[in-house]
């Protein structure tokens, strides 16, 4: 058989993209993230090395400098980068998501603006919807920016911003009076350009220091606190305010099926090491992997491996195809992140003691798998979704 989490149907292009991924990870991923994320160092020549390959444009139009791949494209190679470090899949994820959203729901000069500067990686973007008091009720959100002459003042505080400090480009979900009805329907993102760095970044807008984590570390995440802070009237995304939950939404939906992928790698790299381990270790006269208990872990890891990278890109052609994915990104991300943290488990209780080491790659993995359990919505808020999509699909009209 062929090695686990092939893709068919790739073209030429994309396969040569994953070759060049898949070798730099090996090459210079691997060899060091202990070392950088025992230190939660940020990667930065990991960082430059992706720049220089152009991983920050993959997915942005070649009429704006960038390399015009698909989300398949894309996270097939967050698949590979997460399977070295699911840091520095982090690193990018953000960036492509504000990206899309710009490509998708920003004006023209908002795209001619951003779109070629974030390309090359000069601009990098971040964003947030999350606050202090509330996680996935974003409807809740109490950050309001009001009107004031021909711009915004924004106050309040928004949580959990990936690549806070360095990044210089955050998309935020804040609330406005839009006088609709429903909740949502007031809430307008804006574009919001700041210096990379932490404190008082610009005048009303305060980046504290990066927040200390179980795992994911070496990947900045703060806190975004906006006090009095003035934006123009042109740095709503889209130029109309209001909209704002559906962009966000959009850029979810995408995120969904990157942290799909980043499971994906983390429990590939996790049955890896596992079946590695399981040849070389020898107990009461024989391998591991000549045990029939272990033989089967083996055989039920692999088995999610492959499952969940399947429905991972089921769920990126889906969106490809400009087709509604909410249901199938959710699906995959419920069943990836579950099946991450499942096979990691498994793999570590294959290293036995070992597996409790700092020295054994598998311990970071157990600390990084938990993350996707909630990353961009927890498994009970996948569940949501997917069960209302089914109960439309298959409406009981009686």
């Amino acid at each position: 058989m062929t090695r686990l989490a092939q893709t068919a149907g790739l073209t030429d292009v994309q396969r040569e993209i994953l070759a060049t991924v898949r070798d730099f990870v090996d090459k210079e991923i691997i060899p060091h993230a202990q070392a950088l994320e025992h230190a939660d160092a940020y990667p930065a020549d990991i960082v430059a090395g992706m720049r220089e390959m152009g991983l920050f444009g993959l997915t942005i139009p070649e009429e704006y400098g960038g390399l015009g791949e698909s989300l398949l494209t894309y996270a097939l190679v967050v698949e590979q980068i997460a399977r070295g470090w699911m840091s520095v899949s982090g690193v990018i994820n953000t960036h492509f998501i504000v990206a899309h959203m710009i490509r998708q729901h920003g004006t023209p000069e908002q795209k001619a603006a951003y779109l070629p500067r974030m390309a090359t990686g000069d601009v990098r973007g971040s964003f947030s919807m999350s606050e202090p008091d509330l996680g996935s009720d974003v409807a809740a959100i109490k950050t309001r920016a009001r009107r004031d002459g021909d711009g915004y003042v924004i106050d309040g505080s928004k949580m959990w911003v990936t690549n806070g400090g360095t990044s210089n480009l955050l998309a935020v979900l804040v609330r406005t009076d839009e006088g609709a009805a429903k909740p949502h329907q007031n809430l307008t993102a804006f574009l919001v350009e700041k210096p990379a760095g932490f404190g008082e970044v610009a005048p009303g807008l305060t980046i504290p220091g990066k927040i200390d984590k179980m795992g994911y570390k070496g990947v900045d995440t703060t806190e975004a606190i906006f006090a009095g802070y003035r934006v123009a009237a042109s740095q709503v995304l889209g130029d109309a305010p209001g909209g704002g939950f559906a962009q966000m939404m959009d850029g979810v939906e995408v995120g969904r099926v990157n942290v799909a992928a980043r499971a994906c790698g983390i429990a590939l790299r996790a049955f890896e090491l596992a079946v590695d381990y399981a040849q070389q270790r020898r107990t009461f006269g024989k391998r591991l992997a000549d045990h029939q208990a272990i033989a089967f872990k083996l055989a039920e890891m692999a088995t999610k491996v492959e499952a969940a990278h399947l429905m991972m890109v089921n769920a990126a052609r889906l969106k490809d195809s400009g087709a509604r994915n909410d249901v199938q990104a959710g699906m995959a991300k419920l069943l990836a992140s579950e099946y991450c943290a499942e096979v990691t488990q498994e793999a570590f209780r294959i290293h036995g003691g070992y597996g409790y080491s700092k020295e054994y790659e598998i311990e970071r993995l157990m600390r990084e798998a938990p993350f996707l359990l909630i990353g961009e919505g927890t498994s009970e808020i996948q569940k949501t979704i997917i069960s209302r999509g089914l109960l439309t699909t298959y409406r009981n009209p009686a």
